[in-house]
């Protein structure tokens, strides 16, 4: 997720899904091609394709929330995690996992058509996030008549920038990129920057994202998950990991690992600050520390 931005697509998306799933479509339907594609898959390490400057997600350093679930997840296999670094940006997955440099993609949102999604392990939402003593503060859905004439922040191309104009909220709102490489420009923080400047009331950002961040550096902030919107598209998602499409027997490896290892799953997204909900988007998600 770039600032804003699932891994499909649509924290989410589908313009670049489109050409690279017609081609998928044409090697999915012969059986020796998926026996092949399970063949790709590392036995001797727990290969796993990341952005390298995508925090509070994954980082060189290791000290994103995606980072500590793919130690989990090697350390369960018994295996040396290794990464392939690439900027979640286009041509992602065509240059990671579909090149077979490595094996999982940690965070992609259910329903992409460039992977095969395992089981879902965590649901979360678009949040909005103003200052405490805003008058905004206690604003819980995007058609909230107190956001008339805000300046609010969004990042070009994500659901939330639907609500915004169905809302007449477009033409004051100021927009941040989607498809970056956060080495040399970060939307997430430059959003947050101009709430704190005041040149904007208002800011709405992927809450894998906003949340953790807020947390970490935005104590004068408040993140208010956005679950109240009567109108598609729904501002929540369901998590997954992504896989090579055909790649059946590493999926249900995975599915395995995420069951029997969802509570220290879920504790290290509740750490980071993640927005957790439970499966139909309905929040907060209990977590058992």
């Amino acid at each position: 997720m770039r600032s804003g931005m699932l891994k499909t697509p649509a924290l989410v998306t589908t313009s670049r899904a489109a050409a690279a799933g017609v081609l998928l479509l044409a090697f999915a339907g012969t059986a020796p091609a998926l026996a092949q594609t399970s063949d790709l898959v590392s036995k001797t390490a727990f290969r796993v394709c990341a952005d390298p400057a995508n925090l509070p997600m994954s980082d060189r350093s290791g000290a994103g929330f995606e980072n500590k679930i793919a130690e989990l997840m090697a350390s369960k296999l018994g295996l040396p995690l290794q990464y392939t670094w690439f900027p979640m940006a286009t041509g992602f997955v065509r240059k990671t996992l579909q090149a077979n440099a490595c094996d999982v993609v940690i965070a992609y949102a259910q329903g992409d058509e460039l992977v095969l999604n395992t089981n879902h392990y965590y649901t979360s939402a678009y949040v909005l996030i103003v200052a405490l003593n805003s008058p905004l503060a206690g604003v819980t859905t995007l058609s909230d008549p107190l956001l008339k004439d805000k300046r609010v922040g969004i990042v070009a191309g994500t659901p939330p920038a639907t609500h915004l104009a169905r809302n007449g909220l477009m033409p004051n709102a100021k927009g941040y990129h989607l498809m970056v490489d956060r080495r040399y420009e970060d939307p997430a923080d430059d959003m947050l920057a101009d709430l704190k400047s005041g040149a904007i009331d208002a800011a709405i950002l992927w809450g894998p994202i906003g949340a953790p961040l807020v947390r970490a550096s935005h104590p004068d902030l408040k993140v208010t998950p956005l679950l109240s919107e009567p109108t598609p598209p729904r501002l929540f998602y369901r998590i997954t990991m992504g896989v090579r499409q055909g790649e059946k027997v590493w999926e249900r490896k995975l599915n395995s690992l995420i069951r029997r290892n969802q509570s220290e799953i879920n504790a290290i997204l509740a750490k980071a600050g993640v927005p957790l909900l439970n499966d139909m988007g309905i929040g907060p998600l209990e977590v058992q520390n």
